[in-house]
Parts: structure tokens; sequence; C-alpha cells
């Protein structure tokens, strides 16, 4: 069963969002970690959102493969050695129509993947200087967003909540 997510990235001038859904691993010691750490400026941002609805989110945007393991011949440890860092995507790597979606707003983002059963919802927001951004995140139950580095440094100290 996945953990589903949403991950954008909101317009700074004009307040809209251009959003992903991601099927896998959405919870912040994972997805969370993975955007703060791998996509970190607004360039990689938008290049992994360009790419569409996401199946697995990894450190690299990556280039076309197969799948699944199991949709290629490669042994399993070979193919995890070649494309383990790199996103899967439903567009470019199964050929599906699942371009991104753009939306007024980010609470219209979060209504809409609402529907698609997300429990995490990400968002790049971009600093004052509009040269840098930083990664937040809200819940299916709290309607407030929170920085991620800073969800991530607590569950750090105390360890996931139960």
């Amino acid at each position: 069963m996945g953990t589903r997510s949403m991950i954008g990235i909101e317009n700074p001038s004009s307040g809209r969002v251009k959003a992903v859904y991601c099927h896998w691993d959405g919870y912040l010691e994972h997805n969370g970690e993975i955007l703060e750490k791998n996509y970190n400026s607004s360039p990689k941002v938008n290049n992994l959102i360009a790419l569409g609805d996401i199946s697995s989110l990894r450190a690299e945007i990556g280039i076309k493969h197969e799948f699944s393991r199991l949709d290629s011949e490669l042994p399993e440890d070979e193919y995890e050695r070649l494309y383990g860092d790199m996103t899967t995507f439903y567009s470019r790597d199964r050929g599906e129509d699942a371009p991104y979606k753009s939306f007024e707003s980010a609470a219209t983002a979060v209504d809409h993947y609402q529907g698609s059963w997300c429990e995490y919802f990400y968002l790049y927001r971009y600093d004052d200087s509009l040269e840098s951004g930083k990664w937040f995140y809200r819940t299916r139950e709290s309607g407030r967003w929170k920085r991620v580095l800073t969800a991530l440094k607590q569950i750090a100290k105390t360890g996931p909540a139960v």
C-alpha cells in the first residue's frame, strides 16, 4: 500500500501551484527527506514536476528506464545499480498520460489531491530573494504548512511519531 503525496511548486508572484501526484513513500522520512536533500533549487524542482506524476521519488530525476524491475530483463541487483537512485514517472517510464497539473493556489491543489487519497502535501516556496526556496509540508489532518527541515530535525531527535 502506498503513502500517497503531492509535490508542488508555488509561483511567488501569482500564487499558482504546479503539482504532481506521487504514489509511494510520501511520508516525511522518505519523500520529505529526498526533496529537502536533493531538490533544493527552483530548476531541479521545476524539472522534477515537468515530467508529471510520479510512481516513486528518488534522489535523481534520471533517464527513461523500465517502470519496474519486473518489466526488465536485467537481474534485480543490476537494475537497482543502474536505476535505483532514479525517480520513476508514469509518463516517461510507462508511457501513460499523467502530466503535472496547475492550480490557482496551494489550497486548491491540496483540495484536488485529497481526492487522490494523498496523505502528505509538499510545497516548494521561494525565499524573498527568488533565488532559492524552502520545502514545506502538511498532512491531511493538519491545515498548517510547516517546514520540512524542521520536522526532519525533530524526527532525528525524538524518532518518528507512532
